[in-house]
């Protein structure tokens, strides 16, 4: 049995094993694969991993030889989802593997907007505090989280941890999600809707999937809504936010910062609009690669492989006919 991983150098530049799933078949891990060397590379392979190369109608009908797809991500959008349903191949994915992570960083970016670590570090390293006339001095405003509102969009098991955070720092909570809980209210956690908590919060947090129907959700018309001086929050998918008009909100000080771990095009394109704005942290999509969280993901990874191989399969993101077929 083959197995090919297309892009393996993001998961592990080096510090992982891939032992574990060379065990369990011919193993061959490229670090990344151009769209033009995919059919090549997996034309013989029954079992092939990819994290961000696209796995296309075209790549899975040129492949007869494939059974099962594994997403080295918990989205899987670039796979056709439909093309290898039709073709009886099984589709997994990784649905949680980064959640303490994911929600650790989102407080570190958070914190980072009140308080401009780095930039202040920098300062002393340049001899401001060391020619400095007072015993202290700060080149940002400084904010302090106790009571402010922090808007949670999305309360998957990320949103979850996130209030878990939020709670421990004093600050008030109010989530927007299509499935409110009732055991999570108190006087400081509330579930409102969308519109409410854009314009209540003094930080908002994106942790929703990117859909059709909320993509751009924070727009021009959301912004004009905000507090003066919100800050904006997403480690969920870039395409949640309409570059352009955070930009402007940005340029204008009716956002007072913005961290962002993703963006609209990864990498990003050298001509977005962010790039430029003051007061915006970007980070390049790490909120997710702490080497624990990234063991998780191999571990569940080659899980996902295993209980297929034993016909109990999990993780499946489609429903293919003859699913339990044996590979030879």
């Amino acid at each position: 049995m083959k197995i090919v991983v297309l892009d393996g150098y993001v998961l592990n530049p080096g510090d992982l094993s891939w032992s574990n799933l060379a065990s369990l078949g011919e193993l061959i891990v490229y670090d990344r694969t151009k769209p033009g060397e995919v059919i090549e590379r997996i034309a013989d392979a029954e079992i092939i991993y990819t994290n961000k190369t696209v796995i296309n109608e075209e790549i899975i009908t040129a492949c007869p030889n494939l059974k099962f797809i594994g997403v080295l991500a918990t989205g899987y959008n670039v796979v056709d989802i439909v093309a290898a349903k039709k073709n009886k191949i099984v589709v997994t994915n990784i649905p949680d593997y980064g959640t303490t992570a994911v929600a650790q960083f989102t407080f570190g970016l958070i914190l980072e907007l009140c308080h401009r670590i780095g930039l202040h570090s920098d300062s002393v390293k340049q001899g401001k505090w060391s020619n400095n006339s007072d015993f202290s001095y700060c080149l940002t405003p400084q904010t302090e989280l106790k009571d402010k509102i922090l808007g949670i969009i999305g309360f998957g098991k990320i949103g979850k941890a996130v209030l878990k955070i939020a709670q421990a720092f004093g600050l008030k909570v109010v989530i927007s999600t299509a499935y409110p809980q009732e055991q999570y209210l108190n006087e400081n956690v509330k579930f409102v809707t969308t519109t409410e908590l854009i314009k209540i919060s003094d930080i908002i947090s994106l942790h929703c999937p990117l859909t059709t129907q909320n993509e751009k959700l924070i727009n021009k018309d959301r912004i004009k809504e905000m507090k003066d001086g919100v800050m904006i929050i997403n480690t969920a998918r870039g395409g949640l936010i309409d570059e352009k008009a955070l930009a402007e909100g940005l340029t204008t000080r009716k956002v007072l910062g913005a961290a962002l771990d993703v963006v609209s095009a990864e990498p990003i394109s050298s001509n977005n609009p962010l790039l430029k704005a003051p007061n915006c942290i970007i980070t390049p999509h790490i909120a997710w690669a702490p080497k624990e969280a990234r063991q998780r993901l191999m571990d569940i990874a080659v899980l996902n492989l295993e209980k297929y191989l034993e016909q109990t399969p999990i993780n499946i993101v489609n429903q293919v006919i003859e699913l339990f077929t044996r590979l030879k």
